[in-house]
């Protein structure tokens, strides 16, 4: 026989999943459930908790107990980068996987850090740069509401951003078109870039930033944009919590040997 806590849990697993508690709905507080009959204290501590493991709800001090957003936000590949979107329009990449989700969205959703430091070994070897050499951070944490979906700390050398809005700390991208358009304004168009990823354990303070639930992993975004010419304009590092993307790529497949065939 299952525990009173394992069966609570279960219940409102199941009002959750038929939509009775929908996304962003508070569940009653444990008081409440209490005086309901629907076991003590410890049972409905114990049946939150599980639901917080499981993904199905998020905890946190003065929001309560939460049903999660279940479907996840369409985090584009390729499409996202699309020029036309950020230098003729002003739909920087998170803007555009929000319109590309049906998400609705506001621009200060993104705030952001602005720090001169000493280039750490990784961003010095992406861009090149010779050890003590000093770089701008600009960090970013990304929420859509009140919810935390990913950090992004992109690294850029100072000759190609300084004074520009890339190093102004105002919240929101920087300014129309973000930063792709601020280095295609100083001259620095990008041309293609290299995205590697990969899943990982979160550190406590990542679970913290990302109000992340018990045993959910993150996913980590390493990005290298380069000019035509090769030049690295900038190197970033995104972490985003696993559940809350669904990562979509679409593009030609490439045939090698017809390309070696045209260039006989």
């Amino acid at each position: 026989m299952a525990p009173k806590w394992r069966e609570l849990a279960d219940r409102l697993a199941e009002r959750i999943r038929s939509g009775e508690y929908g996304p962003g709905q508070q569940l009653p507080h444990i008081r409440d459930l209490v005086e309901a009959g629907e076991g003590s204290k410890s049972t409905v501590h114990a049946a939150y908790k599980a639901l917080e493991a499981e993904g199905l709800v998020t905890s946190s001090r003065g929001h309560g107990t939460v049903v999660r957003q279940q479907a996840p936000l369409k985090r584009l590949g390729i499409a996202r980068y699309d020029k036309a979107k950020w230098r003729d329009g002003d739909e920087v990449a998170f803007i555009a996987d929000r319109v590309a989700s049906g998400r609705a969205y506001r621009r200060h959703e993104q705030t952001q850090t602005i720090s001169r430091i000493v280039a750490p070994p990784l961003v010095a070897a992406a861009h090149g740069l010779p050890e003590g050499a000093e770089v701008y951070a600009r960090a970013r944490l990304v929420k859509e509401g009140e919810q935390p979906t990913h950090t992004l700390t992109s690294y850029y050398r100072p000759e190609h951003v300084e004074g520009t809005r890339i190093v102004d700390p105002s919240p929101g991208p920087a300014g129309r078109g973000g930063g792709f358009r601020v280095l295609y304004d100083a001259g620095y168009e990008i041309d293609h870039m290299k995205e590697e990823i990969h899943a990982r354990v979160p550190t406590p303070e990542e679970v913290k930033l990302l109000q992340l639930p018990p045993s959910e992993p993150v996913v980590e975004l390493h990005r290298t944009t380069y000019t035509a010419d090769g030049t690295v304009v900038e190197f970033a590092i995104g972490v985003h919590a696993a559940s809350r993307f669904a990562w979509a790529y679409d593009f030609q497949v490439p045939d090698s040997a017809r390309t070696e065939e045209s260039e006989r």
